[in-house]
């Protein structure tokens, strides 16, 4: 199912593009036909793009992954501001600091310094410093907060970065390509297509436009959220039940175990059964034949008295 209509994409004016003179060649594909001297998207390959990039980040986020929303023009601050709170992601608006991504160290040093603001004006410290080193200070926080108040809890680099305008943010798209962060941008027909992984071929300049496709890509971020943190509920409800499972199993294991234990044993006792019929047998036999002997010894010794009883008979 598109998580996007047809309707609602020619309402936001996202299929108006570039006047003719300004187009890049490389977009000659996504054009569907030339207008009063305008180029017009064809809006059927804005529709799928739109989807594969949802079902993109809804995979992301669902690992784990994070989102960092890019948009400093003016028509893009503010939807790209209300997108990222949406759904907890990262997001620069106002103006891209050069080595946001590549010289994360530096950035990471500046971020602390809000840290240490906040801290000194909490505990009072800030009261020891002159009036004119406050001042200096609290202008410094300002401008810090302002430029980097978006990307505060990065504390690693982005896994995916979302961009309206690639022409504004060359230096977003560059560093972003040179770390190999895969990039999902709204590109007109002034752009370079070959620059993103995920194109979204859409008006970069209209407010409603970057309103209805960043507002779909937040969608896409919260949704891989809640699968995330749906799946990881799941997996501990499922633990005690397969424990109690496991614990059910084993008393038929153990059942089983003594059928076969009393099945082997039936026939050794059997077995042992049967020499002890045959020991009466044994005994019969002996007693015969000691009566057999018995018998022979008292018939010799008949005929030994009988022998000189003849002899002593007169002739």
């Amino acid at each position: 199912m598109s998580v996007v209509t047809m309707k609602q994409l020619l309402e936001s004016g996202v299929h108006f593009g570039h006047q003719t003179h300004k187009w890049n060649p490389k977009m000659d594909k996504y054009i569907f036909i030339k207008r009063n001297g305008i180029h017009i998207l064809d809006l059927k390959q804005t529709l799928d793009a739109v989807n594969e990039s949802y079902m993109f980040l809804k995979d992301l986020a669902s690992k784990g992954g994070k989102v960092l929303f890019v948009g400093t023009k003016k028509q893009a601050k503010e939807a790209i501001e209300k997108a990222a709170e949406k759904c907890g992601a990262f997001y620069v608006s106002n103006r891209w600091a050069g080595g946001t991504l590549t010289n994360m160290k530096t950035i990471r040093n500046s971020i602390a310094k809000l840290d240490y603001y906040e801290q000194i004006v909490e505990d009072g410290t800030i009261n020891s410093f002159t009036k004119l080193e406050a001042t200096r200070m609290k202008k410094n926080y300002d401008k810090i907060l302002n430029n980097l108040g978006g990307i505060r809890g990065m504390e690693t680099l982005p896994d995916a970065i979302f961009i309206v305008d690639i022409l504004k943010e060359k230096i977003a798209v560059h560093e972003a390509r040179k770390l190999g962060i895969p990039i999902i941008a709204m590109v007109d027909t002034n752009c370079d297509p070959d620059l993103v992984d995920y194109v979204i071929p859409s008006n970069d300049d209209a407010i409603r436009a970057i309103h209805l496709i960043s507002g779909i890509m937040a969608d896409a971020v919260l949704e891989g959220k809640q699968a995330a943190s749906e799946g990881s509920e799941d997996l501990g409800e499922l633990t005690p039940e397969t424990e109690q499972e496991e614990q059910a199993d084993e008393p038929e294991d153990n059942n089983e175990e003594e059928k076969q234990r009393e099945e082997t044993e039936k026939p050794k006792k059997k077995s042992a059964a049967k020499p002890k019929k045959a020991e009466p047998k044994q005994e019969a036999s002996s007693k015969k034949v000691d009566e057999k002997e018995s018998e022979i010894t008292e018939e010799s010794q008949e005929e030994d008295t009988k022998e000189p009883q003849k002899e002593d008979k007169p002739e």
